[in-house]
């Protein structure tokens, strides 16, 4: 294979991994996602002018009763990419935090807190495979 085309090859592969990242971008928070203990699925979609988050998988179907439950609300797009003022439910604690999404490619930051941001604390989310078989309707 000459040099040139070698390079050629390179230049197209930068180019679609750029277009994947980008398109992953875009997308920011919405779609879903497995959260941090691997127990559940959240999808994030548009209501009205913010975001908000409903369980749409659970690992093990004892747990399903959480399938449907609202877990974000009330996220709103700060203009820097980041999303904030809205609240997180955490049914572990049964308690409701405020909270920041960070998209970060198919991670996303969520980072939960009481009041004061750096006394939260911070989960990675990631992108869930597009096969993802759903809570049962």
């Amino acid at each position: 294979m000459t040099r040139l085309a070698k390079v050629g090859l390179a230049a197209a592969a930068l180019v679609t991994a750029a277009a994947g990242l980008c398109a992953a971008a875009e997308e920011g928070p919405l779609g879903v996602w497995i959260d941090h203990t691997g127990r559940g699925a959240v999808e994030i979609t548009k209501c009205g002018d913010a975001l908000c988050g409903k369980v749409v998988w659970v690992a093990d179907m004892k747990n399903s009763e959480g399938c449907g439950l609202e877990i974000l609300g009330d996220v709103k797009p700060m203009g820097d990419g980041t999303y904030d003022e809205g609240w997180i439910y955490d049914p572990d604690r049964d308690a409701k935090f405020s909270v920041e999404l960070v998209p970060q490619g198919n991670k996303l930051s969520v980072h939960g807190y009481k009041g004061i941001k750096m006394l939260g604390e911070t989960f990675v989310w990631t992108r869930a495979p597009a096969d993802l078989a759903r809570c049962p309707s």
